[in-house]
């Protein structure tokens, strides 16, 4: 599976049907939001080592796919603790706003990059990676149009890594801060540097990271779903299964729905962004974002209403849908918050 997206010329699988691949990621998110998300970041700086005309940096994409002993793992290091969702500010009024601009920045050095700053804990995969797709600044005079993108091994001289983060849900996904202090790379590691293709760049990681989002957590919002119907099928009150209440009805029924719809949605950006690629165009942000918005608010109202259809026993770790309400809470504010994104995707109309 981690490679399934790689091209088969860098050892990858090259799987080119765009609703196997929604239909792939919506099972990951029925079945553990917070692996899946692990799961994606750990192809990220792979994916941008493909982009690099040196072919030492493209080895890496081989290695990558070679590896079964899970050595090569990736993550995505955006974030940052006086920048989260800056980074979506690419664009607009504030996108070169000094003040908006990454912390951890690169300055040139003769034919190397040197890298100072902090991310934040929020790095998924951060602290059992080997390898980053790092977002940093290379012009701090031009806010976010001076971003930049890095791959960057994480056993350099200079990197240190933080505890595993403690936090309410998706506690199987990994997520910690890396330090940076006077870490060396050499240019050539340095994948985007120019603000035009930096924003080209971006656009894409966004496009790709919502749709993906969508179709993980409308897969979320299914298995909640399912497990509401199912103990509906087995709890009896009143001398019979709760599900022939007409208030447990309507529940199920409005969770059907909801769920449907946000399957329905993400299905199709994925399929309108793949022809959008196939075309060389890029992806269109602003139905990315609804997907996103959709997906995770669903799967969020719905395992809080499979809660409710529990009662006690779904606040209890004996029923996974402890675990669903938990992890689905997180999505609504990793990968964007949902009200900034909402505000972008708003421009684009």
């Amino acid at each position: 599976y981690h490679k399934m997206t790689i091209p088969q010329e860098f050892g990858g699988l090259g799987i080119q049907d765009p609703l196997a691949s929604a239909l792939l990621t919506e099972e990951m998110g029925y079945a553990a939001s917070g692996l899946a998300v692990g799961w994606s970041v750990n192809s990220s700086p792979f994916t941008y080592a493909m982009l690099s005309p040196d072919p030492e940096v493209q080895d890496l994409v081989r290695q990558y796919c070679d590896d079964t002993e899970m050595k090569m793992t990736g993550c995505w290091a955006i974030t940052e603790p006086d920048h989260g969702s800056d980074w979506i500010l690419f664009e607009g009024e504030n996108a070169t706003n000094p003040a908006c601009g990454g912390q951890v920045k690169a300055v040139l050095d003769g034919d190397e990059y040197v890298i100072n700053g902090q991310k934040a804990a929020w790095v998924s995969n951060g602290n059992i990676a080997a390898y980053a797709s790092l977002f940093l600044n290379v012009d701090s005079s031009k806010g976010q149009e001076g971003g930049g993108i890095a791959v960057v091994p994480l056993d350099l001289p200079g990197v240190t890594k933080g505890k595993p983060l403690e936090k309410i849900g998706q506690r199987d996904l990994n997520q910690g801060e890396i330090f940076f202090d006077n870490v060396r790379i050499p240019k050539s590691m340095m994948i985007v540097q120019e603000p035009a293709v930096y924003k080209i760049a971006i656009n894409g990681q966004l496009g790709g990271a919502n749709m993906w989002m969508g179709c993980v957590f409308s897969g979320t919002a299914h298995s909640a779903y399912d497990e509401a119907l199912n103990y509906a099928r087995e709890r009896i009150q009143g001398g019979r299964p709760i599900i022939e209440h007409q208030n447990i009805k309507l529940k199920l029924f409005d969770m059907f729905t909801a769920v449907e719809a946000a399957r329905s949605l993400s299905r199709r950006v994925w399929l309108y962004n793949a022809s959008q690629r196939a075309a060389m165009q890029p992806p269109a942000l602003e139905y990315s974002i609804a997907s996103k918005v959709l997906g995770t608010e669903t799967a969020f109202r719905v395992a809080s209403q499979a809660v409710q259809i529990f009662g006690g026993n779904g606040l209890t770790k004996e029923y996974v849908i402890e675990k669903i309400f938990r992890d689905a809470r997180a999505a609504m504010i990793e990968d964007g918050v949902n009200e900034t994104l909402a505000l972008l995707g708003a421009t684009r109309l």
